[in-house]
């Protein structure tokens, strides 16, 4: 019997090879951005245009996995993970380095680790997949870490931090609505399950 096409992609692609890479550039990325304790230098900028590659290389690696029909089991569980490392690097730098709050922070992990693992829980009732909401939010929380990372502030006065602070807050407020929501689409889900475990065809 032959295997089916998902079985037949090949692990080693090129959507696969884009994703390793940037996990491989998140260490990098940090070493960037605390090289010279986070000043408005050359490694400031450096760390800004790795943050800016990393998160095209997702946009591009998704893209080339759904044209190319190289979606894998590999790239279902290294994608995601991938970008937690390069957002949650990214918040807890900006922390470490005192330019971001830590509860916020604190709030955005808690929520994208708590979802994850709330996924892989309710996974047997079946699978919840990414709202709009949910795509939503990864581009306002990328948008504001990357606001933050720009050493504008320096150049463009105090305005430039209010900009980026109430893009964060948006970030934050997205964030905190959607894992409600994915909360209670798993709520529904497990009881959608359960109510037809005891029903006939």
């Amino acid at each position: 019997m032959s295997n089916s096409p998902a079985e037949r992609v090949p692990t080693l692609n090129i959507a696969n090879v884009l994703t390793v890479i940037r996990i491989v550039m998140v260490p990098l990325f940090i070493w960037f951005l605390v090289a010279d304790d986070g000043r408005d230098g050359l490694f400031r900028w450096l760390a800004v245009a790795t943050f800016a590659v990393a998160i095209y290389t997702d946009k591009l690696d998704g893209d080339l996995a759904r044209s190319r029909g190289l979606i894998t089991d590999f790239g279902k569980i290294a994608d995601p993970i991938a970008d937690k490392l390069l957002i949650g690097s990214a918040l807890v730098m900006l922390s470490i380095l005192g330019e971001l709050w830590w509860w916020v922070t604190i709030v955005i992990l808690v929520r994208e680790i708590g979802i994850t693992i709330m996924r892989f829980v309710v996974i047997r009732y079946g699978v919840m997949a990414a709202s709009r909401g949910g795509k939503l939010k990864t581009v306002i929380q990328t948008l504001a870490i990357f606001l933050f990372l720009l050493p504008l502030t320096s150049w463009l006065g105090d305005w430039a931090w209010w900009i980026s602070a109430t893009v964060m807050a948006a970030a934050v407020v997205v964030t905190v609505v959607t894992g409600i929501d994915y909360v209670l689409q798993a709520i529904r889900l497990r009881a959608g399950a359960r109510g037809g475990t005891g029903r006939t065809s």
